[in-house]
């Protein structure tokens, strides 16, 4: 209990480093937040400087990374008793069993599950972060790399052909868990699975204002020139 207890801590703290506020914040000298969409997330960040975008967007995967570093480190002991017994490493082996619900493939993906949810509600910024999308890549690059990939190829498409990025993302997100089960890139655990599908349904709920405007056919697409926001509600969304 501890150990997950600790898992949590971390893996929230360090999903909650606003990389893309701190960035605006002091090579711009502005607040991200009260411009574009309103986003602290790589895209917002890109309006302001497309290099500052990118850097953003690795930051966020890598913190993402590190909250899985976090939890292979805090079963260490663990996971070096398994790669005596399953060489090469990969996923899709049988991970070692741990007392209780899963395994190593459970604790790395509740760890990704709690570094998602630090980057959409942040201590520091007053719990107003962004949709997780980077951080989750970041998180299950390590335990799904081959879902994480064909997600990432859907995503590209859907972004080519409609030029909605939210669009990509939803659809990107919401198949991913799919995906890790047809690869077998869960552990055998269905509790990695569980924080697989709970990390995705959270991440596209925080796309609800994109979700409403594509319905309503006023979300802006890729390229074209962003349009004003009309409500409050649109300009408080966050990324």
């Amino acid at each position: 209990m501890p150990s997950t207890l600790l898992i949590i801590v971390l893996s929230y703290l360090l999903g909650s480093v606003p990389f893309g506020y701190i960035l605006v914040r002091i090579f711009r000298g502005e607040d991200v937040r009260k411009s574009g969409s309103g986003n602290i997330g790589a895209t917002n960040v890109a309006r302001k400087s497309p290099v500052l975008g990118v850097i953003t967007l690795l930051l966020d995967a890598a913190k993402g990374a590190a909250a899985m570093g976090v939890a292979l480190f805090s079963f260490r002991e663990e996971f070096i008793d398994w790669s005596y017994r399953n060489v090469p490493w990969y996923p899709d082996h049988a991970w070692t069993p741990m007392p209780g619900w899963g395994g190593i493939a459970t604790m790395m993906s509740l760890a990704a599950f709690f570094s998602i949810l630090g980057h959409m509600f942040p201590v520091w910024l007053k719990f107003h972060g962004g949709k997780g999308v980077a951080t989750a890549l970041g998180a299950f690059a390590l335990l799904a790399p081959k879902a994480v990939l064909v997600a990432a190829v859907i995503f590209l498409l859907v972004v080519l052909i409609f030029r909605y990025v939210s669009l990509g993302s939803i659809i990107a997100v919401a198949i991913f868990p799919v995906l890790a089960w047809i690869f077998h890139e869960h552990g055998n655990s269905a509790g990695a699975l569980v924080f697989m599908a709970l990390s995705s349904l959270l991440i596209i709920a925080r796309h609800h204002a994109n979700i409403r405007r594509l319905i309503a056919g006023t979300e802006n697409r890729l390229g074209s020139k962003r349009k004003t926001e009309s409500t409050p509600h649109a300009r408080s969304e966050k990324q």
